[in-house]
């Protein structure tokens, strides 16, 4: 068998009617796009054997059908693959991160209902966030956040986490993103008090929740520049959340461009950040998200509700606090930010 060539039934979702289908007989649409250089790095990284593939995902979706038999979910090879390596081929892991992705969809409504590329445009306008247009020598994108240009009075928090959401949806389509992961700049100039409020406890569980047991992208490194006093207390917010091994990925630059340059080079850069790739432009990568708005509608505004689930499926989100725990958590927030500020 030709490493290069795997097929697959292409885009069908799971539908409890269609339970005796033979999805073998519709494998016919798919070919790998990864290079021979990227199909090394994924057997040596991801216990990705390209001959046991096809193996590996029929396992996969042989589990899906026969676990959660009522999860309404696409199951076609493409889409399999990402979470397979996301997890490194551990059956087990990839199945729960599978359910996870979407048990994250029922849990905060507010994120995901009619999530499209158009109802986010005032936050990629707002330069809150967008991704760098070349990719790292190591060959993995660079998800620029800039947390210092939203406006609390403008727009909810909750709309910047909608357009992270589509963000990492359109990357995580690309097989040689599978492979590399990505990485996160994070620049906090301008971030105050007014910002750093907003991020409670629970919205920090919930955000770090989906990024690490949610969502099938490898979060490589997050290089955190222009970080002021008070990012000691967001951070302290959200490190309880991160396992100890996304915890080691933050690196903490301060001001000091010389020390980002060491890990991502000027020349994919932006001269913000004392790069050689000319100013900072979100627009493009609005332009390249927009231009997939039909099918960000298909997968999110669809009439029926997305992650049907049998009763028993595990939830990596567990409801809302009561009131006096958000009114607590809240306080201790304040007091937290005030000292650090």
């Amino acid at each position: 068998m030709e490493e290069e060539q795997c097929l697959t039934n292409n885009g069908l979702f799971r539908d409890p009617a269609m339970e005796s289908h033979d999805f073998s007989s519709s494998r016919n649409n798919y070919t790998c796009t990864l290079t021979p250089e990227l199909i090394a790095k994924a057997r040596e990284e991801l216990q990705e054997k390209p001959e046991w593939r096809l193996r590996d995902v029929q396992a996969l979706r042989d589990m899906i059908l026969k676990e959660h038999p009522h999860l309404r979910t696409r199951i076609d090879d493409s889409f399999l693959l990402r979470f397979l390596r996301a997890r490194k081929f551990d059956y087990d892991r990839s199945l729960k991160l599978l359910v996870n992705y979407y048990a994250s969809r029922r849990s905060w409504p507010e994120v995901f209902q009619n999530l499209r590329p158009s109802n986010v445009k005032h936050v990629l306008d707002s330069g809150f966030l967008t991704v760098l247009s070349q990719p790292d020598p190591d060959g993995r994108f660079v998800l620029c956040l800039r947390p210092g240009k939203w406006r609390p009075n403008d727009y909810p928090f909750v709309d910047n986490i909608r357009a992270m959401y589509l963000t990492l949806e359109k990357l995580i389509q690309s097989e040689e993103t599978q492979v590399n992961g990505i990485v996160i700049l994070a620049d906090y100039n301008g971030v105050g008090l007014s910002q750093a409020s907003h991020l409670g406890p629970f919205l920090a569980k919930k955000v770090v929740g989906i990024l690490q047991d949610g969502f099938p992208i490898r979060i490589k490194a997050v290089n955190v520049i222009n970080e002021p006093r008070i990012f000691k207390g967001v951070f302290a917010i959200i490190k309880p959340f991160l396992k100890e091994k996304m915890a080691q990925r933050f690196i903490l630059h301060g001001s000091d461009l010389i020390s980002l340059h060491q890990r991502l080079p000027r020349d994919i850069l932006p001269e913000e950040y004392g790069g050689t790739a000319g100013k900072l432009d979100p627009s493009e990568w609005w332009s390249t998200l927009l231009s997939s708005e039909e099918e960000f509608v298909a997968e999110f505004c669809q009439s029926f509700p997305l992650g049907n689930t049998d009763s028993n499926d595990p939830f990596i989100f567990e409801g809302e606090p009561t009131q006096s725990h958000s009114e607590d958590s809240y306080r201790g927030l304040r007091s937290q930010l005030y000292y650090c500020y």
